[in-house]
Order: C-alpha cells, then structure tokens, then sequence
C-alpha cells in the first residue's frame, strides 16, 4: 500500500511539474491564464450561478488541457524532425486544429453565460 501511495504522489508531482512547464515556456498557456482569471473574476462579479460555474471550469480546463496537448505534439513532432516537413507541418496544424475547437466551444460557452448579464447592463 506504501508503495502505491508514494508512486501516485510522485504521478502528482510530475504532474505539477508538467503544468508549471506549460505555464512557464507556453506564451499561449499564460495568455489564455490571464483572460480565464478575468472570467474568474467576472462570475464572481456577476454572481453567476453553480451551473456556470460548472460550465465555464470546464470550458477553461478544455482549452488548457487540449493546448498542453497540441504542445506536447509539437515539440514530439520538432524532436522527430527538426527541419520543415510536410507531414510534419500536417501533424502541427491537426494539434493546432484542435485547439481552434476547444477554444470556439469555450467562447459560445463564455458568451451564452454572460449574453444575459450584459443584456441587463446595457438595458
């Protein structure tokens, strides 16, 4: 049982230390953290309710966790094969892709929660 528990507190370990890589070399990473701390802030000003909550953390951990994908993809792919290649460049843009799509489905997820608040601000 010891040993179990030390492995799984090791997993958590390279854990922290793989997010705090992805917020340390990933530009992405720390743009995307700066506006999902203004979301943050925003459903407390809001006071949105528990659903939101609910909806708008798991629209953010999408976009993050897919974006540390896309990277761990990119730098495979850049280990694989420093130079330009296209099916190298094809991987890339898939990953990227990927990306595009998390991030569109948090955005209608942000908008559809906020679209009532700011309706009642400008009315």
């Amino acid at each position: 049982m010891r040993k179990f528990i030390n492995g799984r507190i090791k997993s958590i370990g390279y854990a922290l230390k793989g997010a705090l890589l992805l917020i340390k070399t990933e530009h992405s990473i720390i743009a995307q953290l700066i506006v999902f701390v203004v979301l943050i802030i925003l459903g407390f000003v809001c006071d949105i309710s528990k659903q939101d909550w609910i909806n708008q953390i798991l629209a953010i951990g999408l976009v993050l966790s897919v974006e540390g994908l896309n990277t761990t993809a990119e730098k495979l792919a850049d280990f694989v094969h420093l130079e330009n290649h296209p099916k190298i460049g094809f991987i890339k843009d898939i990953s990227a892709g990927a990306v595009t799509f998390a991030a569109l489905s948090c955005l209608v997820t942000i908008i559809l929660i906020y679209y009532p608040y700011i309706i009642n601000l400008l009315v």
